[in-house]
């Protein structure tokens, strides 16, 4: 066995084949992937510093003395597969196919270096022996190499080309983790103990054995003990994880990443672009405070007073919990917490932390909160992307000190900015009527509207947590066999649309039993039997209760809901 730093150029040899096993599963991976690859690759380009894209493991093959070297991939498919892939796209798109065949296929024939398992094969060969770009259209849902190459041909855009990708960088500076089997050894038991026996240091272990040396007791109980290992509460504080994303992070590496992007945004240190591009990396953010600290010249004493300041800000305002907790109506803090927990938008802390460190104000400060609670809420109803939410929350506006709402609205006017734009009444208006969105932002948008009209003295139950309440369609989907029938094809489409949007979706306390869900109006308001209906599930909830006394429920109904839950969206999200 032979185990090493490896290059693209190792890797793909020109004198031998890759071969995946026939047995081996098929490409799988899908935008989320294609996404964190493009960027990486963009930022590969930009630093052109050496970035490890992980473990690859090739076992040599028997062959005849008379016949090219064959070595079997073990692991490493899915990235060999991607860069093959993103880097023919690249080199369509350039006009230089000669690049890609000079380092992807073989020197003596030209042909395939990596050699596809039975259900790639076709596609995989399709798309690298191209000679012109194409669009493949009706791609199966199964065959994710065209869907990859659709993916990339679409995303790289003539920017990327013009500044952010350049073919050589990324050859130059893309290493693997490589491991050599000679063919009598058992890449099984190799490749099993790569992948499920390593215990990983934390972010957090690793910073601390950085800051503190063994004969700095009193500065390690100052500034870490205290603050993150006091007692056991702190440290199920600290300890709690929580999903961002694809990932799953501690809230003491949230912290450690908010304060880094903070502390490169302040203008006197003079962060270079390509390094805050590097800082900004999840995936490397002990290497990023170790070369940040390194690289300009920073005081470590000086940088752990600030941490400590800034953890005790994160742990007094930054609460998990209110997901599951009754939620205020006054503007604050309390309330961003239910957006960054309730509807995974983690991307708001870093920013929401420097606010609370530099805005003494209490007015201005939930003035300010009360704005992204609307300009977030508003772009969630209109399916606006949130791609850019990482460079806008951790970066521009830090970097350009936005620390009112006047300062936020004001950005927003001067960019002119067609991505990060505040959505208007109108477009408002069109989403409640048309957006279809995903279960937890339905929820989150009706409970957050809920939260703010509740009549909390009238009414006798509680409001619940976010977390805490079920998300019913009041139509069914199924309707077709209790509900009454519609006598066009354009009327049942029109219907199975609407029953998809706001105005038919409602939060109750617990999901309907199946039999109740599906049942017609009457029944699926009052139950069946032992079964309980809508009715008991809603009581208090004013987005829903009123619809209640209705004798029936149609398009109209829907229609008519989702203009007051527009008319109350205007008056809680004021834009």
């Amino acid at each position: 066995m032979e185990a090493g730093k490896r290059t693209i150029r190792d890797i793909f040899n020109r004198g031998r084949n890759l071969e995946i096993p026939f047995f081996q599963r098929a490409y799988v991976w899908d935008t989320e992937q294609w996404q964190r690859f493009l960027e990486d690759m963009r930022m590969v380009s930009i630093t052109k510093r050496p970035y490890f894209l992980g473990s690859v493991i090739l076992k040599q093959q028997e062959t005849a003395s008379n016949k090219d070297s064959i070595l079997t991939v073990i692991d490493g498919q899915q990235r060999l597969t991607t860069l093959n892939i993103f880097l023919k796209v690249l080199c369509l798109k350039n006009n230089a196919v000669s690049d890609f065949t000079e380092t992807f296929k073989k020197q003596r024939d030209k042909s395939i270096i990596l050699l596809h398992n039975h259900n790639d094969q076709y596609s995989f060969n399709k798309v690298v022996n191209l000679e012109a770009i194409q669009v493949f259209k009706d791609v199966s849902e199964n065959d994710h190499i065209l869907a990859a190459y659709n993916f990339f041909n679409e995303n790289i855009t003539e920017d990327d080309l013009t500044n952010s990708l350049d073919f050589f960088n990324i050859l130059d500076n893309i290493l693997f983790v490589g491991i050599d089997l000679g063919y009598e050894e058992d890449e099984q038991q190799i490749f099993d103990t790569i992948n499920s026996l390593g215990v990983r240091l934390t972010t957090a272990e690793l910073l601390k054995n950085y800051f503190f040396k063994r004969d700095e007791i009193e500065n390690y109980e100052k500034y870490w003990k205290k603050i993150f290992e006091k007692d056991d509460e702190t440290k199920i504080y600290w300890d709690r994880e929580i999903t961002t994303g694809r990932l799953k992070r501690t809230f003491i590496d949230l912290f450690f990443y908010s304060y880094l992007q903070i502390k490169i945004q302040e203008p006197e240190l003079k962060v270079k672009t390509e390094d805050k591009i590097e800082f900004s990396k999840v995936e490397s953010l002990f290497e990023s405070y170790k070369r940040f600290i390194r690289d300009y010249n920073l005081d470590k004493t000086a940088i752990l007073d600030e941490i400590r300041d800034y953890a005790i800000l994160f742990k007094d305002n930054f609460d998990y919990d209110i997901v599951n907790n009754e939620l205020t109506n006054e503007s604050g803090i309390e309330r961003i917490n239910a957006i960054i927990f309730g509807l995974d938008t983690s991307t708001l802390i870093p920013y929401t932390l420097y606010i609370l460190k530099n805005v003494d104000d209490q007015n201005q400060r939930n003035e300010l909160f009360e704005f992204i609670e609307s300009y977030v809420m508003r772009r969630m109803v209109v399916k606006a992307t949130t791609k850019n939410y990482n460079q806008l929350f951790t970066d521009r506006l830090i970097s350009n000190k936005i620390l009112s709402k006047e300062q936020f609205i004001q950005f927003l006017e001067t960019k002119n900015d067609k991505v990060n734009y505040l959505p208007n009444d109108t477009e408002l208006k069109q989403g409640f009527e048309n957006s279809v969105l995903i279960n937890k932002q339905t929820a989150g948008i009706i409970y957050l509207i809920e939260s703010k009209i509740r009549n909390r003295h009238k009414q006798a139950t509680q409001l619940l947590g976010i977390n805490k309440y079920s998300l019913e369609h009041l139509m069914p989907k199924k309707w077709e066999n209790k509900w009454n029938s519609v006598s066009t094809k354009e009327a049942k489409d029109y219907r199975n649309f609407k029953l998809k949007t706001l105005g038919n979706l409602a939060i109750i306390t617990q999901s309907l039993n199946a039999s109740i869900r599906d049942a017609n109006w009457p029944t699926k308001k009052r139950g069946s039997g032992n079964k309980e209906g809508l009715t008991h599930y809603s009581g208090g909830i004013e987005t829903l209760a009123p619809y209640l006394e209705l004798s029936e429920w149609n398009e109209t109904e829907i229609e008519k809901r989702a203009e007051f839950l527009l008319n109350k969206a205007k008056e809680i999200w004021k834009a």
